[in-house]
């Protein structure tokens, strides 16, 4: 079976040129919308706060190091997006259950809550924006946008940070 290498043909430089308008226009248009979604919550949580719950979601309580880890991020930015959602009550400070000097964070009850209502509204938002979209588009849209991000994640995480000496 032929890998995605041996099936790589040299690419139209019109095509990466249109790709990369296309990018920038989306994160444009990304910013501006914030895709906070529609209804009483479109835009009630910014994209850290959204990333941070969602992780946690996913993945359950973790330490500021993992959490870090797995966002990409440095734990000291992690550590400032998480002191307000700790304060508004929607991620809880616990004890590690291994190190009782360790701690972990954790979605609360309020948390759980508020982060469904955030994806109802951004689901809503996805459903207008492809309404005219059958399934399967939606399907192979995501799927590529998914592979998309998984290889620029790889990319930057070996790029020196901007404004480093080259």
């Amino acid at each position: 079976m032929p890998t995605s290498s041996d099936m790589t043909t040299p690419t139209d430089p019109a095509v990466l040129d249109a790709l990369q308008h296309q990018v920038a226009v989306f994160a444009r248009r990304a910013e501006q919308s914030r895709l906070g979604g529609v209804g009483q919550a479109r835009n009630s949580m910014d994209r850290a706060a959204y990333l941070l719950l969602n992780r946690l979601d996913q993945e359950g309580p973790m330490g500021v190091k993992a959490l870090a880890a797995g966002m990409g991020i440095d734990s000291s930015t992690v550590t400032r997006q998480v002191a307000p959602l700790v304060e508004s009550g929607l991620v809880n400070r616990a004890t590690h259950p291994e190190d009782g000097r360790a701690v972990v964070l954790q979605l609360s009850e309020r948390g759980r809550t508020r982060l469904g209502e955030v994806r109802a509204s951004r689901r809503a938002l996805m459903e207008m924006v492809t309404d005219e979209w059958t399934e399967e588009e939606r399907a192979v849209f995501c799927t590529l946008l998914t592979r998309f991000n998984i290889s620029l994640a790889a990319i930057t995480a070996t790029m020196p940070p901007a404004g480093a000496a080259s």
